[in-house]
């Protein structure tokens, strides 16, 4: 039996009403291999729009929930620094601003000689960046290890691991900057209202020593156990 050619009108018909109708489009990509060209990301101006500099911080008990949640979920540092960049991301902007605020006001109690000693064994050496990595580190580690090592860092000794290659957590600063990035493609530091908020970096009191690098003893003095346990001559 003969089959009758298909004539060109009908395939140029049939063309037409794949390519017309959204629910025959996977049929055409398969037939002829074409694919849809992915949207580029959008960000949203719901909350954007209405942007203003700020300096207020977010709710402290907010803070460290988050950070609690960020410690029971994961289980090293590249893993908590995605998981608390998620977690903002589900804030406002401006919260996303608070939280960074809310660091950097953390930062500045504990900017004083002896958790500057402790950075100094448990590290060491502590440069002045090295510091800011460092309480960032503390902060890091949850709330409870934090207030007890703003009253006492030689407290820090219970987190110290032969594994550890160092303690500090640089990129923990910046990840209310990168949420804030993704959802509103701006830079936070942009919306920070300087003129109001001043316990930051470049507003850290002057620091009185109590102990001397070049003086191990004086170390010694400031966070014992830590000496004991750490420092090498």
């Amino acid at each position: 039996m003969l089959i009758k050619p298909i004539s060109i009108l009908a395939i140029l018909a049939f063309l037409h009403f794949i390519t017309t109708n959204d629910n025959n489009m996977g049929l055409f990509d398969k037939l002829f291999g074409k694919k849809n060209n992915p949207e580029p990301a959008q960000h949203s101006n719901a909350d954007t729009a209405k942007l203003t500099k700020t300096a207020d911080m977010l709710d402290e008990n907010r803070y460290w929930d988050i950070i609690s949640r960020s410690l029971k979920n994961v289980h090293d540092q590249d893993e908590q620094e995605q998981f608390l960049i998620r977690e903002i991301g589900k804030l406002t902007p401006k919260e996303m601003i608070g939280f960074r605020l809310r660091t950097d006001k953390l930062l500045y109690d504990t900017y004083n000689s002896a958790m500057w000693c402790a950075a100094y064994i448990m590290n060491g050496g502590c440069s002045d960046d090295g510091f800011e990595y460092f309480r960032n580190w503390v902060i890091s580690k949850g709330k409870e290890i934090y207030e007890k090592a703003k009253k006492n860092p030689d407290s820090l000794i219970s987190e110290v691991s032969e594994d550890a290659e160092g303690y500090e957590f640089e990129s923990f600063w910046y990840v209310a900057l990168e949420a804030f990035k993704q959802k509103t493609g701006k830079d936070l530091y942009d919306y920070i209202d300087y003129d109001n908020f001043k316990t930051a970096e470049g507003h850290y009191p002057p620091i009185k020593f109590t102990w001397q690098e070049d003086d191990p003893e004086s170390m010694k003095k400031v966070c014992p156990r830590l000496f004991e346990k750490l420092w090498k001559e």
